[in-house]
């Protein structure tokens, strides 16, 4: 996974883009009718049930737009909320406020929306050992935040991007002519390049199961589109070889019956790619 820096220097080249991109020349609605030293306070209201995500966010945006803006946070990242709760208050010029206030909506509604469905994910897991894993279905230009979100609402990140894990999918072993071949060649370049990834590689049957289980250094094994009764058998066969993956159209209706199977972790898109903005707003107090 990628440093706690390298995640941050992401957060900021979201902020600094996303500000660019809204902001341009001006806001030029505040700035035509809102004084330049008049001073406000706005709240965060919460107009839909669920898990809050991206207040540490709009913390980072409110003091990239101006340092002088206070935020008062009543509900922290990962609370519970409900229609009429408020999230934070915050405080300062009116300008301001208003400058920052659609990226803060835009994150915090989608960053809502993951965290939630990741709890509900997580929820149904309880009790039986197996995490639920994001992927790198995300919306680009943003992933950091949909990630970020994902931790909050319970959930793990898988990696974040192709440079920070080796993952070797169906189209890396046809390409390569086979499984234990784009294995061999993949440790060949760990080494020769001076890299520690760790390496998945995904199964299509137990067939290949049994192929992968006769290469060493495997950090995981993806059992992709698998059904129960052969994700029960693979996870028999790699026993605690390494650890064990499975993805593949996996819904909130069938997440527990394949953790009860015994597998390590489930990773789903359905967290960042099927979801609906939660219903938050900023209104002036």
């Amino acid at each position: 996974m990628i440093s706690r820096k390298q995640f941050n220097k992401e957060i900021d080249i979201i902020i600094t883009n996303a500000i660019r991109e809204d902001v341009g020349t001006g806001d030029h609605s505040s700035l035509a009718c809102i004084p330049e030293e008049a001073t406000g306070k706005a709240k965060l209201l919460v107009k839909e049930a669920g898990i809050i995500a991206g207040v540490e966010f709009a913390k980072q945006v409110f003091d990239y737009v101006d340092h002088g803006l206070e935020v008062e946070v009543k509900i922290p990242d990962g609370r519970e909320v409900t229609v009429g709760d408020i999230v934070f208050y915050v405080s300062g010029s009116s300008q301001s406020i208003l400058k920052a206030e659609r990226l803060v909506l835009n994150a915090m509604q989608r960053m809502s929306a993951i965290a939630t469905k990741t709890h509900e994910y997580v929820k149904l897991l309880e009790g039986t050992g197996t995490q639920i894993l994001d992927t790198r279905k995300t919306t680009p230009g943003i992933r950091a935040l949909e990630k970020w979100a994902v931790k909050i609402g319970g959930g793990e990140n898988h990696r974040f991007a192709l440079y920070d894990m080796i993952m070797l999918k169906d189209n890396h072993i046809d390409f390569c002519g086979g499984i234990t071949k784009a294995i061999q060649k993949t440790q060949e370049y760990l080494k020769r390049n001076h890299l520690d990834l760790k390496i998945i590689v995904e199964a299509r049957d137990l067939t290949e199961i049994e192929e992968i289980l006769q290469n060493k250094g495997v950090y995981r094994i993806l059992i992709d589109n698998f059904n129960y009764e052969d994700t029960r058998k693979a996870v028999e066969m790699i026993g605690d070889t390494c650890l064990t993956e499975s993805s593949g159209g996996i819904t909130l209706d069938t997440v527990r019956k394949y953790a009860e199977c015994g597998v390590d972790y489930i990773s789903s898109g359905a967290l960042t790619h099927s979801v609906y903005n939660m219903d938050l707003s900023l209104k002036a107090v």
